[in-house]
């Protein structure tokens, strides 16, 4: 009887750590946030770190310009990528697409509206009382 000799595998390298749904969005926005102007894709990869493909940066630039998060502008073969709006304007564009995505407008509107704190909500009158009359500021 031959003697079977049993091989070895190799050791499997501990998968990184999968980022969460809207984490690599938040990543390359801070990053473009800390740029000293337009930036292209390379050094956004470069500034977001880990093992990030430079395809998935562009993945990730091209759905935040589909959402208006940032712009674009070419620069010779490539693109040059700037936010569009400050951290308050990405929230509210974020807000504005889980509203868009809802049916009953009125219900999530008017259950938000019920979890505010007094002070909040008091703030949110203010901002309304000012849309209403001409004098609110874009964000």
């Amino acid at each position: 009887m031959e003697r079977q000799e049993r091989q070895e595998r190799p050791r499997r390298e501990p998968r990184p750590r999968r980022r969460g749904q809207g984490e690599l969005e938040s990543q390359v926005l801070a990053a473009l946030h800390a740029a000293p102007g337009p930036v292209g894709a390379a050094w956004v990869q470069e500034r977001v770190g880990g093992d990030l493909a430079y395809t998935t940066v562009m993945t990730i630039l091209t759905r935040l310009l589909a959402k208006g998060a940032v712009t674009r502008e070419r620069a010779g073969r490539s693109f040059l990528w700037r936010s569009a709006a400050d951290e308050a304007g990405l929230a509210a564009l974020r807000m504005r697409k889980v509203l868009d995505g809802e049916r009953d407008r009125e219900a999530v509107l008017a259950s938000f509206v019920t979890t505010l704190s007094a002070d909040d909500e008091r703030l949110l009158r203010d901002l309304l009382g000012e849309a209403g009359d001409g004098t609110a500021t874009e964000a």
